[in-house]
């Protein structure tokens, strides 16, 4: 292992549909098994509900209805994967995790512009390993615009 790779270059990849996708390692708490979800009245449709997770209650957003995929099917491979980013504990609905994969630098690319047609805003960058793509989530910014009633869910479901 060369000495420039840190944690901070380490992503979890998951599926949605055909494509791949990567989340920072480090703001990933746990993956679990997708649960039958608590729904809860007047949410987006891409919030499914809530879960008691060990005494926290837990928004839950399925990426592919977020992201505007096409419509999530659940099955046995369907996974949760729980976040932990900026204090806020949130569950996000993928088709499936594959591993985790370390970038360097060098294998990261700026997000291109594809004009105002595409929104690139939850695109921190593309990676580049071997023979495949692997988009690089910005979190924080996915949250942010998804998940502004996660506070306003706990305090409803509390």
């Amino acid at each position: 292992m060369s000495s420039n790779t840190t944690a901070a270059d380490e992503f979890l990849s998951f599926t949605l549909g055909q494509e791949h996708y990567g989340v920072d390692i480090l703001k990933v708490q746990e993956i679990r098994g997708y649960d039958a979800v608590t729904r809860l009245p007047d949410a987006p449709d891409y919030i499914k509900g809530v879960i008691n997770l060990r005494g926290t209650i837990v928004p839950v957003i399925d990426l592919r209805l977020k992201l505007r995929l096409a419509e999530a099917r659940y099955d046995a491979f369907t996974v949760m994967i729980v976040l932990n980013v900026e204090d806020r504990v949130v569950g996000i609905v993928v088709d499936s995790v594959s591993d985790v994969v370390p970038l360097s630098a060098e294998q990261i690319r700026p997000t291109p512009e594809f004009g105002a047609q595409v929104d690139t805003r939850f695109i921190s960058g593309i990676g580049s390993i071997d023979d495949r793509m692997l988009i690089l989530l910005d979190i924080e910014t996915l949250l942010d615009s998804a998940d502004m009633h996660a506070r306003d869910i706990q305090d409803v479901a509390a």
